[in-house]
């Protein structure tokens, strides 16, 4: 099986604290993902619930077509203000693995997304990666990054 690996990487002008606060908070991934994707957190979780290892957390997602989709991942690994790990347990890849790192900078912060995928079904699904998923992956991180510096009120439009 072939798998792909991405890694995204921002420098935000806040602390450490703040960062990790947002990001460990499961509910915050609605304000991150594209509205397209139509992404609905389906887990119960209460305003101040943090991540921990063995957090489950369901989702219900239309990543492409229209398609709905159930999402599962599981929170893996944790280490308080430095990373955490979610790996998917049901969804559309066979494959997902994203480490979220967070190191503080002069000024800052400083978060890597290091993501590695595989899609299913072969051939078909290296074409589909090729086409479609390679792109969509792409786009989505691309979303975050503005959309994490309009919410720290640091996005400037070009």
């Amino acid at each position: 099986m072939k798998t792909y690996h991405f890694k995204f990487e921002t420098t935000l002008p806040i602390a450490l604290a703040e960062a990790w606060d947002f990001f460990s908070s499961p509910l915050n991934l609605t304000k991150i993902t594209p509205e397209k994707m139509n992404f609905v957190i389906m887990s119960d979780f209460k305003a101040d619930t943090k991540m921990y290892p063995g957090m489950f957390i369901r989702y219900k997602i239309t990543p492409l077509f229209g398609i709905k989709m159930n999402w599962v991942t599981e929170i893996t690994h944790v280490k308080d203000q430095e990373y955490f790990v979610d790996e998917q347990r049901t969804g559309p890849y066979a494959i997902w693995h994203h480490e979220h790192h967070f190191k503080p900078v002069k000024g800052g912060v400083h978060m890597t997304d290091i993501l590695t995928y595989a899609i299913p079904y072969g051939i078909i699904g290296r074409l589909a990666n090729r086409l479609l998923v390679k792109k969509q992956v792409k786009m989505i991180f691309a979303y975050r990054d503005r959309e994490i510096k309009k919410l720290f009120g640091i996005y400037k439009a070009v």
